[in-house]
């Protein structure tokens, strides 16, 4: 049954509350102590941290504000009004006269009894009110650490939450007594919002909306892959079809600039003096752009995994899938789109490119893997660490790379593999390729197993030959199980 609820937006489908579940116990464990607490958490915009809130609030005496972009005097009203509305709605139509007010009111009503106070995103109101966080220190150090208090400080700005809220220089350093950084989903956990589908529907799934929380709640399970991606990318009114606008106007005042970035990353440049070439601004825009990127947790710094001092071997990779689906298919799409053939557009220029775009995200898919089963010592090794590599051959004619490498850095043991998504099964030239790469990494590390994934299968000729060497075939359907 979809609900529906009324916000300042007008009405909008309820988020599906799946997963999460460690991240909502460490909130009712904290929430069950005694005394003061206080919970930090944050990530990137759209990655479900409200729904998480939200949830957890249910049937709880809860004050939540969400802070505008407006002035520091807007935002302490408003916050006031949430204050009124959700303790005293018999009080609507008085104001507090100032912050301090609002807090001293907030104390009076949690020293007996257990109260929640949400401020969602935060850094909209502490950057027009600079004091705002060690007027929040004044609070908790001199009357709210006597409280039943539990304070939540929350926002989508990585960059605020960790210098401002939670470094050594914040004012409010050593209050928090717990922090949550709200990841993406999964690709196993985003497939818990679409259970019927088959294991390579599920990773298109993944592929299309990276697990971010806000696109996997926009998923049918009742319609086919194709007809949620015609309808949420291909169609005018799809939600996912002007997000790649939305999202980087809510970050950036230079949108311009940072959608030619992305999609100069998106199309495979992955290095500053690269990108710069293609967007035709100086690296040091660049460089500052990519921080910033960085920062909104839409791209991430890759170094090759042995060698992560060697700053030469840096790659920057988008993080977001949805902006890498968008910016490879939608830009050529956008006339086809809005005279309603998006349908049919998708059908001939898309679908029969699907497994090339899954290239880069089953990798990614397979590292997770990777890590949740090496974790267990099946491979022999108790893997803690994957990445990648990449590099020059001895004989320094040709560059080449190990998409999967997982360390377990204590007995300096390595499993490394390659993924294939694509139909067709995949054959045993891909094990002596793996298996002739195998001494590329660094000298300490020395490999144990060899791992071989596909989502098309393997040949017989894999099969016996992993009966014979350190060799595990891993199926697309088995990284579901």
């Amino acid at each position: 049954l979809t609900k529906f609820i009324f916000t300042k937006r007008g009405w909008e489908r309820m988020a599906r509350f799946i997963g999460r579940e460690e991240e909502l116990t460490a909130l009712e464990k904290a929430y069950q102590k005694e005394g003061f607490q206080m919970a930090v958490v944050y990530g990137r915009r759209r990655v479900g941290k409200t729904t998480l809130l939200r949830e957890f609030c249910k049937n709880k005496r809860c004050v939540y504000y969400t802070a505008i972009k407006s002035t520091a005097a807007r935002n302490t009203e408003l916050l006031g009004q949430a204050v009124l509305e959700q303790l005293a709605p018999n009080m609507l139509g008085t104001a507090f006269k100032s912050l301090d007010m609002i807090f001293d009111y907030l104390y009076e009503q949690s020293r007996e009894q257990r109260l929640i106070i949400i401020i969602d995103e935060l850094p909209y109101f502490a950057r027009k009110d600079e004091s705002l966080v060690s007027v929040l220190q004044k609070w908790i150090d001199e009357k709210w650490l006597f409280s039943k208090m539990f304070l939540i400080l929350c926002g989508s700005s990585l960059s605020f939450m960790e210098d401002e809220v939670l470094s050594e220089k914040s004012p409010v350093f050593g209050r928090r007594t717990m922090q949550i950084k709200l990841e993406a989903f999964d690709y196993r956990q985003t497939s818990l919002f679409v259970p019927s589908w088959s294991a390579r529907d599920k990773a298109i799934a993944y592929g299309i909306t990276g697990g971010i929380a806000k696109y996997v709640d926009l998923l049918d399970e009742t319609q086919s892959l194709d007809e949620n991606i015609c309808s949420l990318y291909f169609s005018k009114t799809g939600y996912l079809y002007e997000e790649a606008d939305n999202l980087l106007t809510q970050e950036f005042r230079d949108v311009d600039l940072y959608s030619r970035i992305i999609e100069t990353v998106a199309g495979g440049a992955n290095q500053i003096h690269e990108i710069a070439d293609k967007v035709g601004v100086p690296p040091q825009n660049i460089v500052h752009a990519m921080k910033n990127l960085t920062e909104t947790g839409i791209v991430y710094k890759q170094l090759a995994i042995t060698e992560e001092g060697n700053k030469k071997k840096t790659k920057y990779i988008l993080t977001d899938e949805m902006l890498r689906f968008w910016y490879r298919f939608i830009p050529d799409a956008v006339g086809i789109i809005e005279i309603g053939k998006g349908k049919s557009y998708y059908e001939r220029n898309v679908k029969p490119l699907l497994s090339d775009y899954m290239g880069p995200v089953f990798e990614k898919m397979c590292r997770q893997y990777t890590l949740m089963e090496g974790i267990t010592g099946r491979f022999g090794c108790i893997v803690t660490q994957v990445g990648t590599w990449w590099g020059a051959t001895p004989n320094k004619r040709e560059e080449t790379d190990i998409e999967i490498v997982g360390l377990d850095k204590r007995a300096k043991k390595a499993v490394i593999g390659e993924c294939k998504f694509r139909n067709e099964p995949t054959d045993i030239s891909v094990l002596y390729a793996l298996e002739a790469r195998q001494n590329l990494l660094n000298g300490h590390f020395s490999a144990v197993k060899f791992l071989l994934f596909s989502a098309g299968g393997f040949t017989k000729g894999v099969a016996e030959a992993c009966k014979k060497k350190p060799c595990i075939t891993v199926g697309i359907e088995e990284m579901y199980s």
